[in-house]
């Protein structure tokens, strides 16, 4: 959902659940040009859906926009509305991406969701609206693989 009245610029509480978190959205200062955006969300957390421990883990989102941009601020409190929310890796960073991919209907989105061991495992999910655009310059998300201790 798009709220009607932007967040930027006044204050707002963290949403209580994804459900409830608006997602702005701005004009593409430069549509026809072929560029990728990122944001990285360090410390992502959500509530483990059977135990109701916290998950932490680091969010990356890589897009090339169309005709929209995500407001920053907008993300930030939607990303943050997961903290009491109970939902497992794979639906947490599917669902997150999914929703940005409909709000911004963007040339190309991608989401990498890099979680702390849960059980003595770490869970990394990746989910892509499709193939990147060739004449974009497409970074590696540059996470390295869990290694524990090594």
């Amino acid at each position: 959902m798009a709220s009607k009245k932007p967040q930027l610029g006044r204050s707002v509480p963290i949403p209580r659940s994804p459900e409830e978190a608006t997602l702005d959205r701005v004009p593409n200062p430069h549509p026809a040009k072929a560029y990728m955006a990122r944001f990285t969300f360090p410390e992502f957390t959500s509530i483990c859906p059977v135990t109701g421990q916290p998950d932490f883990g680091i969010l990356m989102i890589d897009y090339v926009p169309g005709q929209w941009l995500v407001e920053s601020k907008s993300l930030k409190l939607y990303l943050q509305s997961f903290r009491n929310h109970g939902a497992f890796h794979e639906d947490c960073t599917v669902s997150i991406g999914a929703r940005l991919a409909d709000l911004l209907k963007p040339q190309w989105l991608r989401i990498g969701g890099y979680f702390n061991p849960r059980g003595g495992m770490p869970i990394d999910v990746f989910w892509q609206t499709g193939a990147a655009p060739a004449d974009v310059w497409i970074t590696d998300q540059g996470i390295a693989p869990y290694r524990g201790r090594g």
